[in-house]
């Protein structure tokens, strides 16, 4: 490594924020940047480990010492074709990956783990902003052609592979524009949408053609792309949200969170009111907010709430509250269960745990309160504490309680593909193929509901197996 003794004489120093109060006042990203130097010194810390667990905390298995290394060294260049020869965006993993790498990082036994997510974002905005990120169009066709139905990460990554490859790939996608859920799903001040923008033209320009607004199973038949093409991959999203079964749940203030998350990007984006909210105008702007459910999607109702101008927001989770510190001794090199506060968390909101959901109270079909019960997990069963109901004032309350499996209405019935148990389409990881041979399926619509480190790994294997099966044998790394 460029400095043996770096991760003793230097401490870890992540990225900062623009203050709460500035960066309320709009939807792009807040995240400061390291200095050069800075960066240099973070990369620093990467130790000579003999194993570096970070490969395998990674889904993509990222060369992360090798990356940091050159970044110590001030070789950008090479350190971004290390970065790209395992991530097709490390623009978006580098801004929306929670870093599963950093707590498999050896120093994180006993000390702060590198900045990998950090020193990862800064190569990549570095390779955009020197030109270094071209087209990688390939020097011959091979007469081959795959339908790729999704454009989310592992659609994306799919189909960027396999045009590289010389195929003739066509993404079919429902929404208005092109990266599922990165674009409606994930608020512009985690990723700015041109992030996305200047992928799909690169892809373009690969060979990548996008036909937006045409959804499988609806504006095309799954028999048509099957006439059309050679291959078909499956990579939507694990659509079918979990819903809130307790009366009162069906009045028109009980709303989903990825409905309202995709409102405010559609008008970030400058859609017309009408379009960006064809079922009415949905915005927290004065109102209690109450948003169910604790992970990163409830984290961004809350960021967006407040930048709405919400009264208050609390947000509630029916699993107990983590350890703030895990034991590393038993957790490590695995992803630990801990207290997470996200930088939405500290623009202002009350958390709660334990918290078990009853009824949603109204008057004349208006939300105004949600009853709500302590919840006792000793034992590892869900009971609740007698005499512990309480209500909370409610004008809004936003389900983000996960996904439980993708669609099925349209395409999936169409195209007859098996699925497993849980309403997953049933597909393995050695060749992604369904009971449907000619079919591919990678990504949340396989795997169910993940993340986009784990989109994009799907998405580039699944390009390998088709790639070999099309040709018999295949170059794309998986």
């Amino acid at each position: 490594m460029g400095k043996e003794t770096g991760f003793l004489e230097i401490e870890r120093k992540d990225r900062g924020y623009d203050a709460p109060e500035e960066r309320l006042k709009h939807y792009k990203e807040f995240v400061i940047p390291h200095s050069e130097d800075g960066l240099k010194n973070q990369a620093a810390r990467c130790m000579n480990c003999g194993i570096p667990y970070c490969h395998n905390g990674c889904p993509v298995n990222n060369i992360i010492p090798d990356w940091n290394h050159l970044v110590y060294e001030g070789d950008w260049k090479n350190a971004l074709e290390v970065l790209h020869s395992t991530n097709n965006f490390p623009e978006f993993t580098g801004r929306i990956c929670p870093a599963p790498c950093e707590a498999s990082c050896t120093l994180n036994i006993t000390d702060e783990p590198v900045t990998i997510k950090s020193i990862e974002c800064a190569i990549i905005d570095r390779g955009w902003k020197e030109g270094w990120v071209k087209p990688q169009v390939p020097e011959k066709k091979t007469g081959k052609s795959v339908a790729v139905v999704g454009s989310g990460p592992a659609g994306m990554a799919c189909a960027q592979q396999l045009a590289r490859a010389g195929h003739s790939v066509t993404v079919f996608e429902k929404s208005d524009r092109v990266g599922g859920l990165l674009r409606y799903g994930i608020p512009d001040f985690k990723m700015e949408k041109s992030q996305i923008n200047r992928r799909a033209v690169q892809m373009e320009a690969e060979g990548v053609t996008f036909r937006t607004s045409t959804e499988v199973g609806v504006d095309i038949s799954v028999k048509n792309l099957k006439e059309n093409f050679d291959a078909i991959v499956f990579s939507g999203g694990s659509e079918h949200p979990r819903m809130l079964e307790i009366p009162g749940a069906e009045m028109p203030g009980v709303r989903l969170a990825m409905e309202f998350l995709t409102q405010q990007n559609k008008r970030n984006a400058g859609d017309d009111e009408n379009r960006a909210a064809p079922r009415g105008t949905l915005t927290a702007t004065g109102k209690h907010v109450i948003v169910i459910g604790g992970g990163d999607t409830g984290s961004d109702c809350v960021g967006t709430s407040n930048r709405q101008g919400a009264k208050s927001v609390t947000q509630i989770e029916i699993m107990p509250q983590p350890p703030e510190k895990e034991n590393k001794l038993l957790t490590w090199p695995d992803w630990p269960m801990k207290l997470r506060t996200s930088s939405s968390h500290e623009e202002g909101v009350e958390r709660d745990w334990a918290v078990l959901t009853k009824e949603v109270v109204g008057e004349d079909g208006i939300v105004t309160g949600l009853k709500c019960v302590r919840a006792d997990w000793s034992g590892g069963k869900l009971t609740e504490l007698p005499d512990s109901e309480f209500t909370l004032p409610a004008d809004l309350i936003l389900l983000a309680m996960g996904f439980v499996h993708p669609r099925k209405q349209g395409m999936l019935e169409q195209s007859g593909v098996e699925l497993t148990d849980r309403g997953n389409v049933d597909a393995n990881v050695k060749d992604y193929r369904t009971s449907d041979p000619s079919i591919y399926a990678c990504g949340d619509m396989r795997r169910g509901q993940s993340l986009v480190v784990w989109a994009i790994r799907e998405g580039r294997q699944c390009a390998a197996s088709v790639d070999e099966a099309l040709m018999g044998v295949t170059e794309l790394q998986r």
